[in-house]
């Protein structure tokens, strides 16, 4: 490229002054803009307000019930608590706390995302000084559109979250943050024990940091995840009409910070309005796979609870119907990792592992985490007794 061309890849915007400043402004982030991701967390979980350091007593009796929990359900699953042979540890938790766990958590997920998208391509249709504008506008502000998406799916997570497992995606360490502030209010809005609920959260989490800590099933997850991942495609039209109506202003950074926020917060435009076709390629599986886990978590807290929740039959009812309803923030969350828990999905794992226990009884479900070739596919979720057959239990008599 010559001298005098304006447009080079280390400054894409060289002869356009507005856009100078913008490249200036996100320049040497790298692919996200993780303080702006931990800030817009923090500014979405809490809503602005300060929170309250835990309280002592209740970090005294979560990790009694926690305790509990651990060992009840070793009891069921016979499986380990956590990561590596070592224990989880649970811990009470602010909504700040918690979404920035989230965030590193999920920092894998999203680096490969930012990667994935910053490699999209101008449309063909495009001239040449036009294709190389929006290349280098699309390069520069990528770390804040990303920034944004991650701190406000993080943001959002917190204010409904009760622990890690809000999105059944496994974590690399054993410590499982509990929203204490999040099951308090729940507690209080339905009218329930306190104890129970916090019980019944325990049992949840830890059941699931148990299965998703099975070198196999998290295996799985990682392998479906970044393959889903991997399918998603620039709209690199729909970013060029979203970037034509922004408001300039009057060139202040601050203001043209808000108004980009505002310009670029629709998350669709950071991810397309549809699903391609290579992650629709992927959804059966990663489906089997979120039933087989969903529903065989759902079991281990049937199995606990009905003898150690009093108020097991209104717990159940209450997260069931919790569970199955979605906000604009859940359906942004599930669009992003393709980890959607319908209602169709949660019967489909419920009928699954009642189908492996009526035809096999209880040991059977062990054999789901014994190797990866015993996760059953898509077609057997829907038929437990081809499962039983592929991996060669017999049927046992159950009369």
């Amino acid at each position: 490229m010559g001298d005098d061309d304006p447009f080079d890849k280390d400054d894409p915007f060289g002869g356009l002054p507005f856009l100078g400043d913008l490249g200036k402004l996100f320049k040497g982030q790298g692919p996200i803009a993780w303080d702006v991701a931990r800030q817009f967390a923090q500014q979405i979980a809490t809503e602005g307000v300060s929170e309250p350091n835990i309280d002592p007593v209740q970090r005294v009796q979560l990790v009694e019930l926690a305790r509990v929990a651990e060992l009840q359900v070793a009891n069921v699953t016979s499986l380990e608590s956590g990561v590596s042979g070592q224990p989880a540890v649970v811990v009470p938790a602010t909504r700040t706390q918690w979404a920035w766990a989230a965030l590193e958590a999920y920092r894998p997920l999203m680096d490969r995302l930012a990667a994935r998208l910053g490699s999209g391509t101008p449309p063909v249709e495009l001239e040449a000084a036009e294709a190389q504008i929006l290349d280098g506008l699309i390069r520069a502000l990528n770390p804040m559109m990303m920034a944004m998406s991650a701190g406000s799916m993080a943001g959002h997570l917190a204010t409904r979250a009760f622990g890690n497992y809000a999105l059944p995606i496994p974590r690399t360490d054993n410590q499982i943050l509990i929203l204490v502030g999040n099951v308090e209010e729940f507690a209080s809005e339905w009218s329930l024990p306190i104890d129970d609920v916090q019980l019944w959260v325990c049992i949840h989490e830890i059941a699931m940091h148990s299965i998703l800590s099975v070198p196999h099933v998290k295996g799985a997850f990682d392998r479906l995840l970044n393959k889903y991942i991997d399918g998603f495609q620039t709209d690199s039209r729909a970013f060029e009409e979203r970037f034509a109506e922004l408001d300039i202003g009057t060139g202040d950074p601050a203001e043209l910070q808000r108004n980009l926020q505002n310009a670029l917060g629709d998350p669709e435009m950071l991810l397309g309005a549809l699903r391609s076709d290579a992650q629709s390629a992927v959804i059966p599986e990663l489906e089997a796979l979120l039933a087989t886990t969903v529903g065989y978590v759902d079991y281990v807290i049937e199995k606990v609870g009905t003898g150690l929740l009093g108020s097991y039959g209104s717990l159940s009812e209450v997260f069931r119907r919790r569970r199955i309803t979605t906000s604009g923030s859940d359906r942004f969350v599930e669009k992003l990792f393709g980890v959607e828990i319908t209602a169709e999905l949660v019967h489909r794992g419920e009928a699954f592992i009642s189908g492996v226990v009526e035809r096999a009884g209880d040991a059977a479900l062990m054999r789901l985490w014994t190797d990866d070739k015993a996760l059953p596919t898509p077609n057997e979720i829907g038929a437990p007794g081809l499962w039983l057959a592929r991996i060669d239990l017999p049927e046992s008599d159950q009369d």
